[in-house]
């Protein structure tokens, strides 16, 4: 068959490149064409767009670069339209896929959409949008499923892709001597994969590095970026930034000042005790805070349904506050050890394994012809 994938950020790009490998296992006549990344090309198949073009975030961003947002879906649809796959996969980013979803509709595409948009968060109408325009909807929390049911719809619940990532990972046993970070202790930086949460959130953490003269501080680099973008902030501090090695970083981190996203769940099942951040526009988190209508951001938190990790968030993420959450991370032991119990809990709603397969497998079933 012949597959047409949208991701539209760092996330959508490795849930979705490990949705191709499962579906080539499935369909070794498949074929990709995709709105993606890096690791999705490394799947095979053509690359139209890169996410590193698309990924805006927060009302004022948004606004601010409308007309490059409507460009980019004028294209996806047109591009969509010419290629005619057999399947049409949304992988997240629900601001710009529920509008592919309704253009894949009026044109008789199936729709599966994996990862569902998080309408529970605010507006949670949207989701009778949903209903119309989407065919299959695969949920990755498992609160999801109760939710979607209230609204009449049957979804399928298939497990967190994370799991998959995290179990594939296989660490570097020369990871600390070869980036030259063996002797101290490594407290992660994660300041997000966006421009603007960079901008916003990396000044502030590197403000805090001069505190922790014992510890090595290493940074995450978003792959959309490069060296040259991040030594801005640095001020000329020995901080390594390292690509494509998040993981090996979390797999050798004491603690982690980690920004608001997917990141705080992997940090969490890499058992590294976090300290969740978030800055945006002002205009943008003063109309979040009117509508959204979660009591957290973190999806450590969400899904626990507890604050098992500190929140700093917009005016309270000071390099001051960081630093007192930091403090209590690496010399209370009572404090960390709590953390690091309730990530268990955790990993007991988490479940299994095995999502990327589960959802290759509903999509060729429900798609087969």
């Amino acid at each position: 068959m012949k597959y047409y994938l949208v991701a539209g950020e760092a996330s959508g790009d490795l849930h979705g490149a490990n949705l191709m490998k499962e579906l080539k296992k499935l369909d070794p006549q498949a074929e990709f064409r995709f709105f993606g990344g890096d690791l999705m090309q490394a799947e095979g198949g053509t690359l139209v767009k890169h996410y590193a073009d698309m990924a805006f975030m927060g009302f004022f961003e948004v606004a601010a670069n409308l007309r490059a947002i409507l460009k980019n879906l004028a294209f996806c649809k047109l591009d969509i339209a010419n290629y005619h796959p057999d399947v049409l996969i949304l992988v997240d980013f629900p601001g710009f896929n529920l509008k592919i979803a309704a253009f894949a509709k009026e044109n008789n595409l199936p729709v599966n959409y994996y990862i569902s948009p998080k309408v529970w968060a605010w507006n949670q109408k949207r989701v009778l949008k949903i209903k119309r325009v989407v065919d299959h909807l695969f949920c990755i929390l498992p609160f999801e499923v109760d939710f979607y049911k209230g609204w009449g719809m049957v979804v399928d619940y298939v497990g967190n892709p994370l799991l998959d990532a995290v179990s594939a990972f296989k660490p570097d046993a020369g990871f600390l001597e070869k980036n030259k970070l063996a002797g101290k202790k490594i407290i992660a930086l994660l300041p997000g994969s966006r421009k603007q949460e960079i901008n916003y959130l990396l000044p502030d953490m590197i403000a805090v590095t001069d505190q922790y003269p014992n510890y090595q501080f290493v940074i995450a680099g978003a792959p959309s970026f490069n060296a040259d973008y991040y030594q801005q902030y640095l001020g000329g501090r020995p901080i390594p930034v390292l690509f494509n090695a998040t993981y090996n970083i979390l797999n050798n981190a004491h603690a982690a000042v980690v920004a608001s996203g997917t990141a705080t769940l992997e940090t969490a099942l890499f058992n590294v005790p976090q300290v969740v951040v978030y800055k945006g526009n002002p205009v943008s988190i003063s109309i979040a805070r009117v509508v959204v209508k979660i009591k957290h951001i973190s999806l450590v938190n969400l899904i626990v349904n507890a604050g098992i990790v500190k929140e700093l968030i917009q005016q309270d993420c000071t390099p001051k506050t960081i630093s007192a959450e930091l403090d209590l991370i690496l010399n209370d032991p009572i404090y960390r050890q709590t953390m690091l119990d309730n990530y268990d809990k955790l990993d007991q709603k988490m479940g299994l394994p095995g999502a990327s397969a589960k959802t290759a497998a509903l999509i060729v079933k429900y798609n087969a012809k």
